[in-house]
């Protein structure tokens, strides 16, 4: 089979524009994963009941459906109940959501990695319950798991391909309007997946060596 070098320059510029939207949803997406993750975490440690129920609830049920139904949820049910959003904005709270589930598990088993003379210091020092956490607890409980959280950063980029079913642009989807245009297949998606390597090998490495010099 002949590669069409001339293929590939066309496809060049929509390829960038699909970079540009994946790495868009994958950095918002994991901004949203982390914070609401930690939000989840903090409820189930040390909410009172009627807060760590529901939270479980939630995060059980996302954590065990799939991401694409989630995101046809999110795009073509919402609307029903009059809350429309953009496909984008879809996409990314998509992603933030599903893998929020995924980072409140890496956060709990941080915050129960902290040492019991921890919290027990905290005390003696008469620290109130915020200042506990947010001085004492989770500062050291997120180094432990700052490692685990990138590679979900790593596992969402490959997840983002999916936003394509909402309407997304993103590398994917733009390597496959182009093939169904130019019946180019070989050339357009070998070119997105080269880019997914180059961009999640090298942050694997990252991570690895991430995890080697916290655990120092």
């Amino acid at each position: 089979m002949e590669w069409d070098w001339s293929a590939v320059d066309d496809f060049l510029p929509r390829f960038f524009d699909g970079l540009l939207v994946t790495l868009q949803a994958l950095v918002l997406g994991a901004l949203l994963a982390f914070a609401l993750g930690l939000v989840w975490a903090v409820a189930q440690r040390s909410g009172p009941a009627v807060v760590r129920w529901p939270v479980s609830a939630v995060t059980e049920f996302v954590r065990n459906t799939p991401l694409l139904v989630q995101l046809f949820f999110l795009y073509y049910v919402l609307p029903e109940w009059g809350l429309t959003l953009s496909a984008m904005m879809t996409g990314v709270i998509g992603l933030g959501l599903h893998y929020s589930t995924y980072t409140s598990e890496v956060y709990r088993a941080g915050i129960d990695g902290v040492p019991k003379g921890q919290w027990e210091a905290a005390t003696a020092l008469n620290l109130s319950r915020r200042r506990t956490w947010g001085s004492v607890i989770l500062p050291q409980a997120i180094r432990r798991v700052a490692p685990a959280l990138g590679n979900y950063v790593i596992a969402m980029l490959k997840d983002t391909p999916m936003i394509f079913v909402i309407g997304v642009m993103e590398m994917l989807g733009q390597a496959r309007q182009f093939a169904s245009e130019t019946f180019l297949t070989v050339e357009a998606f070998t070119v997105v997946g080269i880019a997914f390597i180059l961009i999640a090998y090298p942050a694997s490495v990252l991570m690895r060596a991430l995890e080697r010099r916290l655990v120092r």
